[in-house]
């Protein structure tokens, strides 16, 4: 098969250059591999499709992204990705970006929803877990199996532009600042800055389906669908409520997203020096990169969370020291991260700022492991299938 071939000759590349780590790492990575040519077989039909928007192109016709062992001991040796002649279009990254987005956050929503619940105040009694396994057992007990996925039509709506503006934002930005910083070679700060950019374009994007996901997400929430909460929240609480929290989600995701993409290319740079394609390696560093920026930052997601679902028992508490008068009533609307810092040490103290880490953590260690894996395959299939076109077009010109 031609899928094995592909194995077998990653294999045979390692065993005769076994003094090249980069090599080395791609051989490492074959099996993985392997599994993703079975799953590129099923989707390069829709890939073909958008090669020519991808590449500028008028029309393209389909070279097969995973050769036989004949075939390979004819042509030259396979390039590596980072290595490709003009590199990977912004177009390709919006693409990849986009479809890693969309698998990250549908993947991970059903944890996305205990997050959101264990974030909670003052929660009902019905509502109060132990930890993530028995949130999920009883909110599909009590509520149903799909109650956990209530809201993720508005996410993955989201997450596709929004993570396509991210990567295609970060990757021009990351070169260009790179170039300026640390010319021909890697800069920590550059990664950092590259990311902080790309997060204002981000939650631009992401911050209304935010809202309507987390309203839904409450317990006992009164929206009967996404369209429903949208149209509630426009009319009783005005546009401006689906960017309450904006300033907010940028104060924690602006750090969230330094530390992510700092950590997430140190680790490349033990893990993966050459910047080949090793699915490991991407999954591992986004994993690890997801944990830290997560634990950093969860008493800034604690405050995002309020802010986006207004929740009904914070806003009814009455308030002391906020001025005259002001602690005999509740407040229409939590507002401002400031608000929103002083009603979470109101009512829970110091400990009321980590409320669901644990979650917060497992769900961005497989998420952000997933974005990286899904993005930098989609990358490298994408990349190559312009590359193999261009040499095809190249070899046919010279006949």
């Amino acid at each position: 098969m031609e899928a094995d071939g592909f194995v077998r000759r990653r294999r045979m590349t390692a065993e005769t250059t076994g003094t090249d780590p980069g090599v080395a790492g791609a051989s490492a990575g074959a099996e993985v591999r392997w599994l993703g040519g079975r799953f590129w077989g099923v989707s390069e039909s829709i890939v073909g499709s958008l090669t020519p928007r991808i590449g500028g192109e008028t029309e393209l016709e389909t070279v097969d992204f995973i050769r036989s062992a004949q075939d390979a001991e004819t042509e030259d040796s396979e390039p590596d990705y980072e290595g490709l002649p003009q590199g990977a279009s912004t177009s390709t990254h919006m693409l990849a970006g986009a479809v890693a987005g969309i698998m990250e956050h549908c993947l991970m929503f059903p944890i996305d929803c205990v997050k959101t619940r264990m974030q909670s105040l003052q929660p009902d009694p019905a509502a109060r877990y132990r930890n993530v396994m028995d949130a999920l057992r009883r909110i599909v007990a009590t509520e149903g199996v799909w109650r956990p996925m209530r809201g993720l039509n508005a996410t993955a709506v989201g997450a596709g532009p929004a993570h396509a503006l991210y990567f295609a934002s970060y990757e021009k930005l990351k070169k260009t600042l790179s170039d300026v910083i640390h010319p021909g070679a890697n800069s920590h700060l550059a990664n950092g800055a590259a990311g902080c950019v790309a997060t204002l374009l981000h939650d631009a994007a992401m911050n209304p389906a935010e809202v309507v996901k987390q309203r839904m997400q409450m317990y006992n929430s009164p929206y009967r669908g996404v369209l429903d909460c949208v149209r509630a929240i426009w009319q009783k609480e005005g546009p401006a409520a689906f960017y309450r929290s904006y300033t907010t989600q940028l104060t924690m995701n602006v750090p969230f997203q330094a530390i992510h993409f700092m950590t997430y290319e140190y680790l490349q740079e033990l893990l993966n020096p050459h910047r080949q394609y090793n699915p490991s390696s991407h999954m591992l560093s986004g994993a690890l990169a997801g944990a830290i920026a997560a634990a950093a930052t969860t008493p800034l997601d604690v405050c995002k969370t309020l802010l986006n679902t207004q929740e009904s028992i914070a806003l009814s508490t009455p308030s002391s020291g906020h001025g005259p008068g002001q602690g005999q009533g509740a407040h229409r609307h939590i507002s401002g991260l400031a608000h929103a810092f002083r009603t979470v040490y109101r009512l829970g103290g110091l400990q009321g700022f980590f409320k669901g880490v644990q979650a917060r953590v497992i769900y961005q260690m497989p998420s952000t492991a997933i974005s990286w894996s899904v993005y930098e395959f989609f990358k490298y299939g994408l990349t190559k299938h312009q590359h193999n076109k261009r040499r095809t077009q190249h070899m046919e010109a010279e006949k």
